[in-house]
């Protein structure tokens, strides 16, 4: 079955007799176009069920009022949290939101990178993909002239602006407490030392045992992508060193909860045993049993803070003299796990 026609501008003023230029003035209320041709067109154009062409309005104005947002995953509370909040910014200012979901590939990045430069979108805001190495994809939006603000996940290399967490301190943060708690032995299962917030979240991590006088083994450092099935994988391998740790730090929730399923299963204390801490405050944390300490991302202010670094920019009024490098303090929020 063939594919129904678009209606055009010409189409409605065929059935009104009057020019296309006409129509698409009598469509923005354009003060030379009488109010009754204006509510004839738009009659029309509702009988027609015409839809405007947005991709050729951004070329005719220069101009789309869209954003693209490009987020590893959307089932994350945290990247939903982030978007929400950002999109409440960006709608108040006129814009409207492109989600995109990378799911950690490289190739699906480039896709949506891709997607939304030919979209005419008026900037990108990114948190990048766990696979992401190769940074030439977000080069072509800088070349292009075209915003770009990282948030989370992001390289200092590109010299863009960015709003995050610190990862470095909040490594410190958590083997503080853990110490505190009387555990010498802390693993880590963390995520990819090319990603610059796990790269950051390892260094804080071996830096603090330094400090704590605790000794450094690279059989408690994992580098993992961090799903439910890495935690619990590396919880097993864990489980089977001669000997074992005594505390286990993740750098994401869901590898934590991943891990303290294992743990469960094998009948081990938590935190008697072994004391375990997530990174990322999703909204599971506090409902599984143990609950599980964690760290909270400050997602709202991310989102908004996010979305105020693109407006910055897309600002006629504003001259950026300098970039945005915004780096909020990590808040651990102790639970049972670790208690």
């Amino acid at each position: 079955m063939a594919n129904k026609k678009r209606t055009t501008l010409k189409d409605i003023g065929n059935v009104l007799n009057i020019s296309p230029a006409a129509v698409s003035k009598a469509m923005n209320d354009d003060s030379r176009i009488s109010d009754k041709t204006k509510t004839a067109v738009k009659r029309v154009a509702k009988d027609l069920n015409y839809q405007p062409n947005h991709l050729a309005s951004a070329l005719r104005k220069g101009k789309s009022n869209l954003v693209g947002v490009i987020v590893p995953r959307t089932n994350s509370n945290f990247f939903s949290s982030v978007l929400e909040n950002m999109e409440a910014v960006l709608n108040k200012a006129g814009y409207n939101i492109i989600i995109t979901q990378s799911n950690e590939s490289f190739e699906k990045e480039c896709q949506n990178i891709d997607t939304l430069l030919y979209t005419q979108v008026d900037g990108i805001i990114a948190s990048m993909a766990n696979e992401t190495v190769d940074l030439s994809h977000y080069e072509k939006i800088k070349a292009n002239g075209i915003p770009l603000i990282l948030f989370d996940r992001g390289e200092n290399d590109l010299n863009v602006d960015y709003v995050g967490i610190n990862d470095y301190d909040s490594s410190h943060i958590i083997v503080k407490h853990l110490v505190e708690k009387g555990c010498k032995r802390i693993a880590h299962i963390g995520g990819f030392r090319r990603t610059r917030i796990f790269n950051n979240r390892i260094k804080g991590y071996v830096d603090a045992l330094k400090k704590n006088e605790l000794p450094i083994d690279d059989s408690l450092i994992i580098e993992s992508s961090l799903t439910l099935e890495d935690g619990r994988r590396e919880m097993q391998r864990l489980l089977e060193l001669a000997n074992r740790p005594d505390a286990v730090y993740v750098a994401s929730d869901y590898a934590a909860l991943g891990a303290l399923q294992v743990l469960n299963e094998r009948q081990i204390h938590v935190p008697n045993d072994i004391r375990l801490v997530g990174f990322g405050n999703e909204p599971f944390t506090s409902l599984v049993s143990p609950s599980i300490t964690s760290v909270a991302q400050h997602s709202k202010d991310i989102g908004r803070l996010a979305a105020e670094a693109f407006l910055m920019h897309a600002s006629k009024d504003e001259i950026k003299q300098s970039l945005n490098k915004i780096i909020l303090d990590a808040e651990l929020i102790v639970r049972d796990s670790s208690r």
